[in-house]
């Protein structure tokens, strides 16, 4: 599910590096997809990379045509068991071709037995995609001003558009469910076991729908079912997350000795916005003059909220950016801009093609007043006007039983895809599907340390139940990381 607001995107291009162009990759027996042996940067053992010819509309074999790229991990077993393990990344606007590198090392043990392979979804890396230009050199002041972002972003639209695979109206959920099942049909596995993230999780959750009897396992991390509507869930969300990390602080004796007064303080942050400050540019170094508002401010700090580690500096970062010292926010919401950027080039055009095409029709038209509801309604308002919409079928929002094995996981800090959304899947999943929630995890569960062998074990073993019953109870126990408390500050 999209993390930041556009303004923070466009600060996050700043810092970004263009991930490895590794394509996609196809299975040796098949049918139709041009492939080779090829090189991920970031894994060692060469990969299989090729692409597969789509449809722009997989319903009309005339419509415009493209290359759906993927990347393929070939078993190390002498006789690999036949269905493989298809990635599924988030967004909407990452590739799994991109996060390849980074998901290698957690799925190593069932690459053993089976074939990895990391799907490019339409419209992201190398697969028809909508990518928005970068601007690394403009001032922060530019890149900031909510006027030039909705500009830079209505331009993207319209050279978008004039793209081969320009119908926008084409890229969204079922059209991707479409590729993945064109893609197993190609390969020649008679199942696939799916494992997604974030929004990917949607797709999963159409293509099982659609598709169920060629889905072996289902594990989904950091549910986005589809009747979660973006953008309202967006500030839903992570106002939710948000009011937790002040309890958090309340509720911890060295969090709330130093910041004692935090909700004040973030309140008259608030009510002091809009405010000039200087900042240093990310690539330049050189300091520059930024007006500080409210969209920019919550952007930030919905960044932060993702990684428990990073928001545990907030308390800190508030209070000095309520003395007027922007910097250790700024800092934080700059690690979360670096680490998108080590996952790939981030493609905005699919993520407002989806969120303005896909929810937005489907949104109330009027959300809460809460700060983070209320800005992150009207920036997506903003921003997705101009886009098309689609058509999407009557039972998009259904998500129908299941008879095979679900693992669906939440980070209880998660301020994207927290428990709720995954609590109301399994709930229509039905009896084989399984809800682990992560109390101190944000957004991504399986990063935890022994979360490696919790999906392995799930997927490895033959029988349903099994697989349902398999012990998590070690990611119940992951702690929380302790506040950050400056020296100077801590209580004697």
């Amino acid at each position: 599910m999209p993390r930041l607001s556009l303004c923070i995107a466009l600060i996050g291009a700043l810092i970004g590096s263009v991930a490895a162009a590794a394509s996609s990759s196809p299975d040796a027996n098949a049918v139709g997809t041009p492939q080779s042996a090829c090189h991920v940067p970031g894994i060692p053992a060469d990969v299989r990379c090729g692409r597969l010819a789509a449809r722009l509309d997989p319903s009309d074999a005339s419509s415009a045509a493209f290359d759906l790229h993927y990347v393929v991990m070939p078993a190390r077993a002498l006789r690999p068991r036949e269905d493989a393990v298809f990635v599924l990344a988030g967004g909407p606007g990452q590739s799994a071709v991109d996060r390849a590198a980074a998901l290698a090392p957690l799925l190593s043990r069932l690459n053993n037995r089976r074939d990895l392979v990391f799907v490019g979804l339409r419209g992201t890396g190398d697969s028809a995609p909508l990518v928005c230009p970068r601007r690394n050199e403009a001032p922060l002041g530019e890149l900031l001003d909510p006027d030039a972002q909705a500009r830079a972003l209505a331009d993207c639209r319209v050279r978008l558009a004039r793209l081969p695979w320009g119908d926008l109206r084409q890229f969204g959920t079922p059209a991707a469910a479409a590729d993945v099942e064109a893609l197993r049909v190609a390969l020649g596995y008679p199942q696939v076991n799916l494992l997604a993230f974030s929004y990917g999780t949607r797709v999963a959750l159409e293509y099982r729908r659609r598709f169920a009897g060629t889905v072996r396992r289902l594990v989904l991390d950091g549910v986005l079912p589809p009747d979660a509507v973006m953008p309202e869930s967006f500030g839903t969300d992570a106002q939710a997350a948000f009011d937790a990390l002040l309890a958090a602080c309340r509720s911890d004796l060295a969090c709330d000795a130093v910041y004692p007064d935090l909700a004040l303080l973030w309140r008259e942050l608030l009510d002091g916005l809009p405010r000039e400050t200087t900042l240093p540019h990310p690539l330049r170094g050189t300091r520059e003059a930024v007006r500080v508002t409210r969209g920019m401010l919550l952007g930030m700090v919905r960044g932060a909220l993702y990684s428990p580690v990073l928001s545990a500096a907030l308390p800190h970062a508030i209070r000095e950016a309520a003395a007027g010292r922007f910097e250790p926010l700024f800092g934080v919401a700059s690690m979360t801009w670096a680490a998108r950027a080590r996952r790939g080039e981030f493609a905005w055009g699919l993520h407002y093609a989806v969120v303005c095409g896909e929810d937005l029709p489907r949104a109330l038209a009027h959300p809460g007043a809460r700060e983070f509801e209320a800005h992150f309604d009207a920036l997506y308002r903003t921003h997705c006007d101009g886009w098309p919409r689609q058509v999407l079928p009557p039972e998009f929002e259904r998500v129908t039983p299941t008879t095979t094995a679900a693992l669906l996981l939440s980070g209880g800090r998660d301020p994207a895809t927290p428990p709720r959304h995954a609590a109301r899947a399994a709930e229509a999943l039905g009896p084989l599907a399984r809800h682990v929630v992560a109390a101190q995890a944000g957004h991504g569960v399986l990063q935890l340390g022994c979360a490696r062998d919790v999906l392995f074990r799930f997927i490895d073993v033959a029988d349903e139940a099994a697989a349902r019953d398999v012990d998590a109870g070690c990611l119940a126990r992951v702690p929380a990381p302790p506040f950050y408390v400056p020296r100077s500050a801590t209580p004697p």
